[in-house]
């Protein structure tokens, strides 16, 4: 039985990495194909069912919902010709990172309902984190919103003044882990091990360390302790990395360069 909340044609505008693990995801849910259609330039095809086109249609019935994912830069050049096939009923869900939902009713004023929602890579596994904020959600829209993005993963409200924080910590989150899985294997073959083993071994030990941490009651600080034994190699190296140059500051930098990004975009589309 399906469990994709949403009765009425779907259009994603645009369909890159983001908004196509979302669409598998839910078209793995339940969402029909014959209710997808994808506009994009290209016009590739993209699964058996689905219809695809270059361009929104002309006439025909106003979607029931629209996933709005091209690049932000790309926003004002798909505006003009989306903007006259939205109803007042059509629930617009933006994925655009930095902007806004006041620069989003600007172009698109006939929607009631307009979501912004930052999801990241992992909702293609249904273990994503999908951030939400929006205008013009009455209570029925709200929950049509959550059981819309419930399938992808964690669902979390969030304040529009924080959204480039949550875009930067989960948006971002997952290409900074990749990074460290990568850069522990590195490490690790430095040390000597095969690189291939390297990389099995630190690909399989933060998988595990994070199924750990989510299973568990403790903070992931007091899970850290307990593997650390006093006077410990782990210890040892937990030392380092919490050293007032160590691993804080360079994952607040981290956040902070892309938080300052989010905000550039956000200006650029006002």
């Amino acid at each position: 039985m399906s469990i994709f909340p949403i009765e009425g044609p779907v259009w994603a505008i645009g369909c890159g990495n983001m908004g196509g693990a979302m669409l598998r995801r839910w078209l793995a849910c339940g969402l029909d194909p014959a209710q997808l259609m994808i506009v994009r330039k290209s016009g590739e095809p993209f699964a058996d069912g689905v219809t695809v086109v270059s361009a929104p249609p002309p006439d025909g019935p106003a979607p029931a919902l629209v996933i709005l994912g091209v690049k932000p830069q790309m926003l004002d050049l798909v505006a003009p010709d989306l903007a006259p096939a939205l109803a007042p009923e059509t629930m617009l869900v933006s994925i655009l990172a930095g902007v806004e939902a006041h620069a989003l009713r600007r172009r698109f004023p006939q929607p009631h309902a307009i979501v912004r929602a930052m999801p990241n890579t992992p909702v293609a596994l249904g273990q994503g984190v999908i951030a939400l904020t929006g205008e013009g959600l009455v209570a029925d829209a709200r929950a049509q919103a959550e059981a819309l993005m419930a399938p992808l993963g964690l669902v979390e409200w969030v304040d529009e003044g924080l959204f480039d924080v949550v875009t930067a910590l989960a948006g971002s989150g997952p290409a900074f882990l990749f990074r460290f899985i990568d850069t522990l294997a590195e490490a690790g073959a430095d040390a000597g091990l095969p690189a291939d083993q390297a990389a099995r071994l630190a690909l399989a030990t933060v998988a595990g360390a994070g199924a750990l941490a989510a299973a568990s009651h403790e903070s992931p600080r007091a899970l850290a302790d307990r593997v650390a034994s006093p006077g410990g190699s782990t210890r040892r190296g937990l030392d380092v990395l919490d050293e007032p140059e160590g691993l804080m500051p360079l994952i607040r930098d981290t956040l902070t360069a892309a938080i300052l990004r989010n905000r550039e975009m956000a200006a650029a589309a006002r």
